[in-house]
């Protein structure tokens, strides 16, 4: 086995592992959402989460976490196998849808950006609440 054919077998394992975790997650986010799931970040004055909302989130972190290695294997099979300007170009347009919708899950799952600061757990803002 050559260079070329080992780091697209590692692209073809990391693909599947992204695959798998986002539907593992889903499944995983049933019980767990029908049980009262309720993030640690979630002030304890709050009211409980809907089934629904409490799904939505965790679904949502299994999403992130998949959407990490189908771009960590993008990366790999781009930048070590055919790095011409072509495929890099791709990369970085893949790279940027996949990072509009990570912000975007991440403002679904918080309410606020990844960038912004949580707020403080006496403010009264609820971290969980959809973004206005």
């Amino acid at each position: 086995m050559d260079f070329q054919q080992i780091i697209e077998a590692v692209g073809r394992y990391m693909d599947f592992a992204g695959v798998a975790v986002m539907v593992v997650g889903a499944i995983a986010s049933v019980p767990l959402a029908l049980r009262g799931y309720k993030p640690k970040r979630l002030p304890a004055s709050s009211a409980p989460l809907s089934v629904y909302r409490s799904y939505r989130q965790l679904l949502g972190r299994s999403i992130l976490l998949g959407l990490e290695f189908l771009v960590a294997a993008d990366i790999i099979r781009t930048v070590a196998v055919t790095p011409t300007f072509e495929s890099v170009g791709v990369l970085a347009v893949i790279v940027l849808i996949r990072t509009f919708l990570s912000f975007s899950i991440e403002l679904e799952i918080t309410g606020r950006w990844p960038w912004q600061k949580a707020p403080a757990p006496g403010s009264g803002a609820h971290p969980t609440s959809p973004a206005s």
